[in-house]
């Protein structure tokens, strides 16, 4: 779908076009045209390939989807591959796509299962027109500053959940709920480190070194972006780091419970052993046993058992096994 097709000059809108008059725009001196699209079908882009002579590799790309996040430079055109990250109304993490084409006279935006909508981009970069004056270079970078800049509500969502789960990690009785948990966040914290990670080792190419004529005058813009990244990427390994722990100290935390049962039954079985065996040898009924033909035999028996399970069992309490 297009969502919209529009040149400027000078940093300021110059009109809003249609997909056939793109040719003609862009051989205007100063001009650039920008055009958005979303889940676009193979002949929308096909379509663009044709006005902007796209490199055929990339256009796979962007058709087929499901790429790293990456910066590739095909002659005097760069394009980049990042995945967006969100949560679906039921608190389910769900990833996108966001692919750029930028030439020195256009920029083209392809996203595809993307909720969240670019169009702010455009409104905040045409309040800027001495910025969107550098041409496509600062669009650019503002379509990955608002990409990057929705990561920092995901990675805050999930430190906020974490420390959910590490307030619980003492409780008793919930330890097998909370490693369940801990273990589906540490798989959201990998979906969101595949889309951060790859994204700032291919940002890096446009701050360090060689740098693409397109986006030579927005450097230290994308110093920014990757700044940013870095410390996504940080807070990430944090994350990751702390989950992990976190299910060590419940698998720990496990053990203990299941040694303290082992102690309980344990301590229960002693002192039931000792009952035993005082009646197993009272049981055998043997003719010269003296307690026998005692009178008071039988409450003796009783009490010495009583007492002997009593020494034990205060015993086990005062050994904190009871």
């Amino acid at each position: 779908m297009l969502i919209n097709c529009v040149a400027y000059r000078d940093g300021r809108r110059l009109a809003d076009i249609q997909p056939e008059e793109i040719s003609d725009y862009v051989k205007l001196p100063d001009c650039f045209v920008w055009v958005a699209l979303r889940d676009a079908s193979t002949e929308e882009v096909l379509a663009m390939k044709e006005e902007f002579d796209l490199h055929e590799l990339a256009v796979e790309d962007a058709l087929h989807g499901q790429q790293r996040p990456k910066v590739e430079e095909y002659g005097d055109t760069l394009f980049a591959v990042m995945q967006t990250v969100q949560f679906t109304p039921t608190d389910e993490l769900c990833t996108g796509e966001v692919s750029i084409f930028a030439g020195s006279n256009f920029v083209l935006s392809i996203r595809n299962r993307v909720a969240q909508s670019l169009l702010g981009v455009r409104a905040r970069a045409e309040k800027e027109p001495h910025m969107l004056k550098r041409g496509p270079g600062f669009v650019m970078y503002a379509i990955m500053d608002a990409v990057v800049d929705r990561y920092f509500p995901v990675i805050e969502a999930l430190e906020a959940e974490l420390d959910a789960i590490e307030a619980q990690i003492f409780e008793p009785g919930v330890t097998r709920e909370n490693i369940r948990r801990v273990y589906e966040l540490k798989q959201r914290i990998t979906t969101v480190k595949h889309a951060v990670s790859p994204l700032l080792d291919a940002v890096g190419k446009l701050v360090r070194g060689r740098v693409p004529p397109i986006c030579e005058d927005t450097r230290e813009y994308f110093r920014d972006v990757y700044d940013h990244l870095e410390r996504m990427q940080s807070a990430l390994d944090s994350l990751r780091d702390t989950a992990t722990t976190a299910i060590q100290v419940h698998l720990s935390m496990a053990t203990i419970e299941e040694s303290e049962v082992t102690k309980r039954l344990a301590a229960w079985a002693g002192i039931f052993a000792a009952a035993t065996a005082f009646a197993g040898i009272w049981g055998m009924n043997f003719e010269v046993m003296p307690e026998l033909k005692w009178r008071w035999g039988y409450p003796a028996a009783l009490g010495v058992i009583a007492a002997t399970c009593g020494v034990l069992f205060w015993r086990f309490r005062k050994a904190g096994w009871l």
